[in-house]
């Protein structure tokens, strides 16, 4: 496997766990203080957060997932062209 396919894999990996994030939170009883649920929402929270400063709530929705849905996207796909380009 090349490295650009593998830093691909790695941003996949990384939007399926944003997703499971959002997909759990809408459950009630998720204890976020314990493992695994603590990892995930740590992990996320890396990349929520950033755009959660940047637009807050609105009412009762957070569009800050869509955001760093987006920008993670474009980033894995400028990093993938980048390395494909250098030959990597």
């Amino acid at each position: 496997m090349s490295a650009s396919l593998a830093i691909y894999k790695l941003f996949d990996l990384i939007m399926l766990l944003m997703l499971l994030k959002i997909f759990l939170s809408w459950l009630p009883n998720i204890d976020w203080g314990a493992q695994p649920f603590k990892f995930l929402n740590e992990f996320t929270e890396i990349f929520f957060g950033i755009f959660r400063k940047i637009l807050p709530p609105i009412g009762y929705i957070d569009f800050s997932p869509i955001i760093a849905f987006i920008v993670v996207r474009l980033v894995q796909i400028a990093i993938y062209n980048l390395f494909l380009s250098i030959g990597i």
